[in-house]
C-alpha cells in the first residue's frame, strides 16, 4: 500500500528533525543532542492520575498511574525504543500515558543504560532487573503482580521480549503477556524489508547498522538468543501481539519472530498496519492508523490480563 500524502508529510517532518546517525552523525553524545532539540509534539498529553520518577534499586523509573483509586491493577513495564542508543524516559512518555489511561494499568517505564557507553548485555540486565522490581513491589505500586505485562517499541520490544525468555530461563518472575512494537529481533539485518524500506521511510538502514555497531560491536556475539532472540528457543513464553508497519526495515524480522512464537505454541496474534513505517506509533493526534494501533495495543492488554 502507498504512502498517503499525509503520512509522508510526517514521515518528512520527522525525517528532518531527527539525527542522521550513521551517515552525518556518528557521536552518540551529538545524536541525542539533536534528539533533545526537536520540537515536542503538539498534542493534548493523555490524562493520568499522577506520575512519579523512582528507582528501581539503582535504575531510574518513572510510574504511571491511572485516575481514581482501584488497587490490584495490571501494571505494565515499558521499555522504550532508540536503537539501544537514544531516546529517554521524556521520549516516550506520551506513549506510556496512552497505554496507562486507554487500558487501565499502572505502567512502569524504564530508564535502561544506553550504547555504546553500556553495549549489550547492559540494556538486557536492566530491563530484566526492572521487571524483577516491578514483580516484587507490585503491592506498593497498587498492582497485581499476577498481571505482569512487559512492553516496548523497536530496541524496546526485543528488550520486552529477551526479558520473558530471561524470566523463563532464570525462574521467573511470571509474565502474562508480552506487547512487543516493531520489534528488533534479528542483527543479521537481512531480511527483505531492510532493502526495500532502507531509505525513505524514516528509520533507515544506515541507522540500524549505526544502533547495531554501538549496541553489540562485538559481531561474533550478535546472534545470541539474548541479543537476536530470532534465534532464541521460544517455547514457553508468554502469549504475544505484534506490531508492525509495511514501510519499516523491521517488518519481516518482526513478522518472522511472530511466526517463530506461534510455531513453538505461542498464543500470538500479530498486526501489519498497511502505509505506515517505523516510528508512527503513538501518533494518534495524527494518523488514524496510529490510534487503531494504540487501541488495538490496550485493547489487547485488557483482554488479556485487565
Amino acid at each position: 500500500m502507498a504512502v498517503d500524502d499525509l503520512t509522508r508529510a510526517v514521515i518528512d517532518a520527522m525525517t528532518a528533525v531527527f539525527p542522521k546517525v550513521g551517515t552525518e552523525v556518528t557521536d552518540p553524545v551529538e545524536a541525542r543532542r539533536i534528539l533533545a532539540e526537536m520540537p515536542p509534539l503538539a498534542a493534548e498529553p493523555y490524562k493520568v492520575g499522577r506520575v512519579e520518577d523512582r528507582m528501581a534499586g539503582d535504575l531510574p523509573v518513572r510510574v504511571y498511574w491511572p485516575p481514581g483509586e482501584r488497587e490490584g491493577r495490571p501494571v505494565v513495564v515499558y521499555f522504550h525504543g532508540g536503537g539501544f542508543t537514544l531516546c529517554t524516559l521524556d521520549t516516550h512518555d506520551p506513549v506510556c500515558r496512552l497505554i496507562c489511561a486507554d487500558a487501565d494499568v499502572v505502567v512502569v517505564s524504564a530508564d535502561y543504560r544506553l550504547a555504546p557507553e553500556h553495549p549489550y548485555p547492559a540494556a538486557v540486565e536492566d530491563a530484566y532487573a526492572a521487571t524483577r522490581w516491578v514483580y516484587e513491589h507490585a503491592g506498593e505500586l497498587g498492582a497485581d503482580p499476577g498481571r505482569l505485562v512487559v512492553a516496548g517499541d523497536s530496541a524496546g520490544g526485543n528488550l520486552a521480549t529477551v526479558t520473558c525468555l530471561k524470566a523463563r530461563d532464570e525462574g521467573g518472575p511470571p509474565i502474562a503477556l508480552q506487547v512487543l512494537i516493531y520489534p528488533v529481533t534479528d542483527a543479521a539485518q537481512d531480511a527483505p524489508s531492510h532493502a526495500e524500506n532502507a531509505e525513505g521511510y524514516f528509520l533507515t538502514a544506515a541507522h540500524m547498522r549505526w544502533y547495531w555497531d554501538c549496541y553489540q560491536p562485538d559481531h561474533a556475539r550478535r546472534a545470541e538468543p539474548y541479543s537476536s532472540p530470532i534465534n532464541a528457543d521460544v517455547r514457553g513464553l508468554p502469549p504475544a501481539l505484534v506490531i508492525t508497519a509495511e514501510h519499516d526495515p523491521l517488518r519481516d524480522e518482526g513478522e518472522a519472530y511472530a511466526e517463530r512464537l506461534r510455531a513453538a505454541g505461542v498464543d500470538t496474534r500479530s498486526v501489519r498496519y498497511a502505509g505506515m513505517f517505523h516510528g508512527f506509533f503513538g501518533l494518534g493526534s495524527l494518523l488514524p492508523a496510529a490510534k487503531e494501533a494504540g487501541a488495538k495495543v490496550c485493547a489487547t492488554i485488557h483482554e488479556q490480563v485487565g
